[in-house]
């Protein structure tokens, strides 16, 4: 049984981690403080030490020197992360930002182990490593677990000559999967011809795709080879080929059925040999059912389906990709790579980025042109942070607790064993409300003022009279 050191100085927080790991027969030890965890454990006994950055006394930081070989995997709050990601540099094996999802904790904390597990085997520590985070497959980056699926369905698939549907939300980089499976598979050195099929006229999509012999209609003065067979020997990616016009849909179909073409106006076809790639951001099952798709070339294409998640589902992703993107566009505009501040971390790990990657770039690019100093806040990336809410967008799951005016210690152990976002927020306002501020409340739990005021109304815990005056 492995063997786990929580440091921690929330009696709430570290009560409801030790019981989440128990509860996955972990053998866990408590502190509240580094001084504490030094003077009674020997750090290197256990196999992971979970601490809180910010604790009484010494930061959490400090226990990495003297565990050694032991992994230290840091907490924070949002507001923190840019401490986060240097205490990394600092040698923290990780990070994970409170309040935590109980699935990404296990999932840091089953890596973790495995990666540094001396029993472990090469290909179980590059396994772990992938879903900690250092895989960066065909330009994507991205450790969440759904990113990790991916990768590994890309991995099956690219050596295969299989049709393969990638869908996912607009901006989310589909065609940065096409692009993967095309480099992973035997074509890589042949053509990779990309076309968005929403981009071209409806009257002009089947010239364009199949191409057209000379005199096949008024201007086709020669003849010009197809899309499709510019993609012979190599891979086609069809973008968005749920805006398909159903005449193109049936030719398209008989394309995947024979491995031939017919251009316009020719008499015989021609042989081809293209592996296909469609994506696409509708429910084609659905338009097939509603007669806007064809059924028989729905089914002919989702062949393997690989989904891309968006990227408000995607975790410390956003801010990985975040850092990644802002040291690009800091070259390419040729100015001095900067970094971004607590209050632009904390806008870009809590925004919902309705508009995903593109979306993130965009607002970067934008921040980039216009900053002149060596740190990026978040008034250049015109996001307001006093309309973010941590808890909607982080929260998978509703409230299942009622709200009661019990502080945490008197409400039993089955209620704290099963600790949700929501109900860690609603319980550490309870038990900490007579001694902080509104502004430490609100410190402490990485949000604004703001927030949490709105946070209160919505779940029905106003403030008490007669409590602490805001600092």
């Amino acid at each position: 049984m492995e063997k786990i050191l929580i440091v921690e100085d929330e009696t709430v927080i570290r009560s409801a981690l030790r019981k989440l790991l128990e509860r996955h027969e972990y053998q866990v030890s408590e502190a509240g403080a580094v001084n504490e965890a030094l003077d009674n454990f020997d750090l290197s006994s256990f196999d992971l030490i979970i601490s809180d950055l910010r604790l009484p006394g010494a930061p959490g930081t400090d226990l990495i020197k003297p565990a050694g070989d032991v992994p230290v995997l840091v907490m924070t709050s949002y507001a923190s992360l840019r401490s986060a990601v240097d205490s990394m540099k600092s040698g923290a094996v990780d990070y994970i930002a409170k309040p935590f999802d109980h699935d990404e904790m296990l999932d840091a904390v089953a890596a973790i182990i495995a990666n540094h597990s001396p029993q472990s085997t090469p290909e179980e520590q590059r396994t772990s490593t992938a879903k900690r985070g250092h895989s960066h497959l065909g330009g994507m980056i991205g450790n969440c677990q759904p990113m990790i699926k991916l990768y590994e369905h890309i991995n099956k698939v690219a050596p295969t000559e299989a049709t393969v549907l990638v869908h996912g939300e607009t901006g989310t980089g589909k065609e940065l999967v096409a692009k993967a499976i095309h480099a992973y598979s035997h074509r890589t050195e042949q053509p990779f011809i990309s076309v968005n099929c929403a981009a071209i006229p409806e009257t002009l999509i089947e010239s364009e795709l199949f191409g057209y012999e000379k005199g096949a209609f008024t201007g086709a003065n020669n003849n010009r080879m197809g899309l499709i067979e510019a993609a012979d020997g190599g891979t086609l990616f069809l973008d968005e080929i749920g805006e398909l016009p159903l005449e193109a849909q049936a030719r398209l179909l008989r394309f995947i059925q024979e491995d031939e073409i017919r251009r316009i106006g020719a008499v015989e076809s021609r042989k081809v040999d293209v592996r296909l790639i469609c994506a696409t951001h509708r429910d084609l099952k659905t338009l097939a059912h509603e007669n806007q798709f064809r059924p028989d070339l729905y089914y002919r294409i989702n062949v393997m389906q690989l989904v891309l998640p968006p990227l408000r589902d995607r975790g410390k992703d956003i801010l990985e990709l975040a850092e990644s993107i802002l040291e690009r566009r800091c070259i390419e505009l040729n100015k001095p790579v900067a970094t971004f501040s607590p209050k632009a971390i904390q806008a870009i790990t809590t925004y919902t980025w309705p508009g995903n990657v593109r979306e993130l770039e965009n607002v970067i690019e934008r921040a980039v042109i216009l900053n002149d100093g060596e740190s990026i806040d978040n008034d250049l990336l015109n996001i307001d942070l006093e309309l973010v809410n941590v808890t909607q967008i982080r929260s998978k799951r509703p409230i299942v607790a009622p709200v009661t005016d019990a502080p945490a210690e008197l409400m039993g152990e089955e209620a704290q064993d099963d600790l949700s976002l929501e109900d860690y927020f609603q319980r550490f306002v309870l038990e900490h409300q007579d001694s902080m501020s509104e502004t430490e409340l609100a410190r402490k739990l990485g949000v604004s003022r703001k927030c949490l005021w709105e946070r209160r109304q919505r779940l029905g815990i106003p403030r008490k009279k007669g409590a602490k005056s805001a600092s």
